[in-house]
């Protein structure tokens, strides 16, 4: 499976227009692309413009498909106006452990 950390500081102005984008595009990746298995958003302790994002996919070729998505490219216009930086880290999924609560 392929993954992705993602870094984002945002604007203090566009907090919230961020959180929307963001909760925008994250529910449209796993509704519509059955290669997203998860998208999670996290805000990071001390700091209201960071967070970070975990993103699960089936494998390379669904993340390609997820940058594809008309709902990414809606997403990307709002990141123009929102973010100050961003850094993703792509991976690839070696061990998971879940708990029944958090499925």
């Amino acid at each position: 499976m392929f993954s992705l950390v993602v870094q984002m500081q945002v604007r203090p102005d566009r907090r919230e227009e961020f959180l929307a984008g963001m909760a925008t595009n994250a529910e449209a990746s796993v509704r519509d692309e059955p290669g997203c298995l998860r998208f999670d958003v996290c805000s990071v302790d001390g700091d209201e413009t960071r967070f970070v994002l975990y993103e699960l996919y089936a494998d390379a070729d669904a993340f390609a498909a997820h940058k594809a998505a008309p709902h990414f490219a809606e997403w990307r216009t709002v990141a123009e106006r929102v973010l100050e930086g961003q850094v993703n880290t792509p991976g690839s999924l070696l061990v998971t452990h879940a708990s029944e609560e958090s499925a």
